[in-house]
C-alpha cells in the first residue's frame, strides 16, 4: 500500500500539487524522507561511535544518526532509533532479532555488522525478510592471528605473571628454572578451525620451528599442504598437541565442544588458547581442568559472559591469561572494518553487490 501512495505522492509533486490529508488520506504511510517534496538520502542508524573515515563515507550517501553514549547502545535506544531506517550499522554487542526488525519496518534493506562473527544476528529472521547481511571477514585475519600468537606466548612464557613478580618484588636474582614455561620449538601445534585466521596462525607459528602443525576442520583445506599442516580427527588433535589454538566459528555443532571429556584427552602440559567465541568452551569444565592441573594453562580472549565478572575464578588463576576480547584491536584493522561496513551498506542501498555479504 505504501508504494502506491508514494507513487501518488511523486505524481502530485511532479504536477506541483502539494499532497494533503484531504487528497491522500493515507499520507501517514509515506516515509518521512518523502515529505520534503523530493526523495532524500536513505537513512542509517549506527549503534556505536566509529571511525571518521567510515562516517564520512556514509554521510556522502546517507542521512546518519548514531548512538553517542559510552558502551553498547541500550536496547531501548536501539528499538527507538531503528524505526523506518534503511540500514543498520551494528556491532557484535548488539542483538538483532525479530523485535528489532519489527521496529525497523519495511524500509530496512541491510544489517551490516562490524565483525566477522554473526552469532548476535538472527540470520534466519533477517533473511526471511529479504534483508541483506554485510560483515567483515577478511579485514581482521592478520590482527586476530597476531593476537592469538601473542596470547599463546604470553600464556606459555608466563609474561603477565613475570611482570607482576618484577613489579612487586618477587624478582630477587636470576634463577635457572624460575618463570619457565613450555616453548614452541619441536612442539606439536594443533589448530581447531582452519579458515583464514587458523591458517594465518599456522603461518606465523611456523617461524618458531614446531615439530609439526596439525588441524581439525570439517573439510580438507588445500592451503594446508602449502603451510605444511596435517588434518587429523578431533580426538587425535587433543591427545597429540602441546599447544591448541581455537579459531572455529560458533555453530550448534561447535558449541561447548571443549568440555570435561575434551580437556581430559589433552596432555597435562597442554596450553589452550581461544580467540574465537567463548561459547565453544564449557567454561566450568575449563576451570576444573586448570584447577586440577589437567592442562598446563589457558589464554582466553573470549569467554561467557563478556565482560567476565571480576569474581570469576579464571581471574584468580596464575595459569590463565584473560584478555577483554581485543583480537582485532589493531588501529588499522578497526578503521578498515568500519570502512568495509560502510561500503557494504552503500552497496546494498544502491542495489549493488556487497563487498562482503553473508550468505546463510
Amino acid at each position: 500500500m505504501a508504494r502506491h501512495i508514494i507513487s501518488l505522492y511523486n505524481l502530485a509533486t511532479a504536477c506541483s500539487v502539494r499532497p494533503t490529508l484531504s487528497n491522500i488520506e493515507a499520507y501517514k504511510y509515506i516515509p518521512k524522507r518523502y515529505i520534503a517534496g523530493k526523495m532524500g538520502k536513505p537513512s542509517v542508524y549506527v549503534t556505536r561511535q566509529v571511525n571518521k573515515e567510515a562516517l564520512d563515507l556514509l554521510r556522502e550517501h546517507c542521512e546518519v544518526t548514531s548512538w553517542r553514549g559510552e558502551g553498547p547502545v541500550p536496547r531501548e535506544e536501539l528499538l527507538k532509533n531503528i524505526e523506518n531506517k534503511d540500514a543498520l550499522f551494528c556491532m557484535l554487542t548488539d542483538k538483532i532479532d525479530a523485535a528489532v526488525l519489527d521496529k525497523a519496518g519495511d524500509n530496512l534493506k541491510i544489517v551490516a555488522t562490524m565483525s566477522v562473527g554473526f552469532d548476535h544476528l538472527d540470520t534466519e529472521e533477517i533473511k526471511k525478510r529479504n534483508i541483506k547481511i554485510g560483515y567483515t571477514p577478511s579485514t581482521l585475519t592478520d590482527a586476530t592471528a597476531e593476537l592469538a600468537v601473542a596470547l599463546l606466548l604470553a600464556t606459555s612464557r608466563r609474561l603477565f605473571e613475570a611482570n607482576e613478580e618484577a613489579r612487586t618484588g618477587g624478582w630477587q636474582a636470576w634463577s635457572p628454572f624460575w618463570m619457565c614455561g613450555p616453548g614452541l620449538k619441536n612442539s606439536t601445534v594443533g589448530i581447531v578451525g582452519f579458515g583464514r585466521i587458523g591458517q594465518q596462525i599456522a603461518k606465523i607459528l611456523k617461524a618458531f620451528n614446531p615439530k609439526k602443525i596439525i588441524y581439525y576442520n570439517r573439510s580438507e583445506r588445500k592451503e594446508a599442504q602449502e603451510i605444511g599442516a596435517e588434518r587429523v580427527k578431533f580426538d587425535e588433535l587433543l591427545s597429540q598437541s602441546d599447544f591448541i589454538s581455537v579459531s572455529a566459528a560458533l555453530t550448534p555443532d561447535t558449541k561447548n565442544m571443549f568440555d570435561d571429556d575434551a580437556f581430559r584427552k589433552m596432555k597435562p602440559t597442554a596450553v589452550f588458547i581461544n580467540t574465537s567465541r567463548g561459547a565453544l568452551v564449557d567454561q566450568d569444565a575449563l576451570v576444573r581442568a586448570l584447577q586440577n592441573k589437567t592442562i598446563w594453562g589457558a589464554g582466553l580472549d573470549v569467554m561467557i559472559p563478556e565482560p567476565l565478572p571480576l569474581d570469576n575464578p579464571l581471574f584468580k588463576m596464575k595459569n590463565c591469561v584473560v584478555l577483554p576480547h581485543i583480537g582485532s584491536a589493531a588501529i588499522q584493522t578497526r578503521n578498515e572494518m568500519g570502512v568495509v561496513t560502510a561500503k557494504n551498506i552503500i552497496a546494498a542501498l544502491k542495489g549493488e553487490k556487497l563487498p562482503f555479504e553473508l550468505i546463510v
